[in-house]
């Protein structure tokens, strides 16, 4: 019998792999239940809800993305390569985890509690600030020009990697969100 955590990890994993189906269809507890041979009631002993489900799928991401964008961050002192670094990172994820990828755009989302809408956008709004941040540095040290607006530098920048996303998650997981990315980047930072 598996623990509560290693259960909760199970239930969350299964999720996303659900997720990754290209028809995109809406996961219920009750088809949930039956792929793992558990009843609805079992999943309820580890979740409060399904809302809660989907937050611990956001909680994952974020802890991966801003894991890792601290790492770049802390590893690389070059702005203009902690933004290359930044983008490259969230499409490379979005390219390993195509479930994570239809919670990135709310797809997922769609019908479930607004409040989970609200935190895929804070999401993102966290993402743009480190973006910005980056630019930021790169501007100080000369490798992006200071007249650059960093804000709307940030939100391009931003504005690529959802699209990205979303190009891949409606292609059926097809079209890999970082195809042409080396050769599109640099025109996006001029």
């Amino acid at each position: 019998m598996a623990r509560s955590g290693e259960r909760k990890t199970q239930i969350l994993q299964l999720i996303a792999q659900m997720l990754e189906s290209p028809k995109g269809e809406k996961i219920t507890t009750a088809s949930l239940a039956a792929r793992l041979q558990v009843s609805e009631a079992a999943l309820y002993r580890h979740f409060a809800s399904k809302a809660q489900m989907f937050e611990g799928l956001i909680e994952f991401i974020e802890a991966s993305l801003f894991g890792l964008i601290n790492r770049i961050t802390a590893d690389e002192a070059d702005g203009l390569r902690q933004v290359h670094a930044i983008v490259s990172m969230t499409l490379r994820f979005a390219a390993q985890n195509p479930g994570m990828t239809r919670v990135l755009i709310g797809d997922a989302l769609v019908n479930e509690n607004e409040r989970l809408q609200a935190r895929i956008n804070a999401l993102s709004e966290k993402l743009e600030a480190s973006l910005k941040q980056s630019i930021r540095i790169a501007v100080t040290q000369g490798s992006i020009p200071a007249s650059v607006d960093v804000g709307a530098q940030a939100n391009a920048l931003l504005c690529y990697v959802i699209g990205r996303w979303h190009q891949f998650a409606k292609s059926g997981f097809k079209r890999s969100p970082v195809e042409g990315l080396d050769r599109q980047l640099p025109l996006l930072l001029g």
